[in-house]
């Protein structure tokens, strides 16, 4: 999971990845620019100098630049786009009267029970909305492969990858530092004060459900509708 907080002016990219035993850790954090694919690409380049292979999936908000960052770096990886940003800059693009059943519609996409009832939800969004507010549906349309990508992991895991909250909750807390002290100072007491925080964050960050599944996501194996997917050999007598 990916994030940008903007501290006291300063942009933090923010880089978080789930162990082989379901734990959470903060691999990466530096600072550049929100939008700028050179900041993403220089994060995600030092990350794979330490190591680390291609992502299964990456999840994160609308940055422009992350997502061709991986395009340069990490070009296995999957995307997906947080649920709870998107839903935002739909219900943005509404009047205010049509907002509650859109958040609602919205909810019946990332919640529907595989990905055949989300795409009947996406269509039904379509149905509603388009006609009057089309701008605010394509905001769905567009970008409908990487909003529903979560559906092709463990239904077990579909909670933890529609959304970049685990990591946006940590950042809050470095807002609210920043608040109170009225600015962090430097940009490299910022980073290093962002990085104190969610050091500290991170001994309290809950491991991921199903954690035995994480190996079996790694090796490449199949899940369809959220379940392991067991290929039938045929028998030749």
């Amino acid at each position: 999971m990916v994030f940008a907080p903007e501290v006291s002016r300063s942009c933090v990219l923010a880089l978080m990845g789930v162990r082989a035993d379901g734990s959470k850790e903060l691999i990466a954090l530096a600072e550049g620019l929100r939008e700028s694919t050179e900041s993403w690409a220089g994060l995600l380049r030092d990350c794979r100098r330490r190591g680390m292979r291609d992502p299964e999936l990456v999840v994160g908000d609308g940055a422009i630049g992350l997502w061709r960052a991986l395009t340069q770096v990490f070009l296995q990886a999957r995307h997906q786009r947080c649920w709870v940003h998107k839903t935002r800059n739909v219900v943005d693009a509404l009047p205010k009267s049509a907002q509650p059943g859109a958040k609602r519609a919205l909810q019946e996409i990332y919640n529907a029970e595989d990905r055949d009832h989300a795409e009947k939800a996406v269509k039904d969004f379509g149905r509603a909305y388009g006609a009057k507010w089309p701008k605010a549906v394509k905001k769905i349309t567009d970008d409908v492969g990487e909003l529903l990508a979560f559906y092709d992991f463990p239904a077990e895991h579909w909670v933890h990858l529609r959304t970049a909250n685990p990591i946006e909750s940590t950042f809050s807390t470095v807002k609210l530092r920043t608040k109170v002290a009225r600015g962090a100072g430097s940009p490299a007491a910022t980073l290093a004060m962002v990085f104190k925080l969610a050091e500290s964050a991170q001994a309290r960050w809950r491991a991921i459900t199903a954690p035995h599944l994480v190996a079996l996501v790694r090796s490449g194996t199949i899940f369809e509708r959220g379940q392991l997917f067991e290929r039938t050999e045929a028998v030749v007598a």
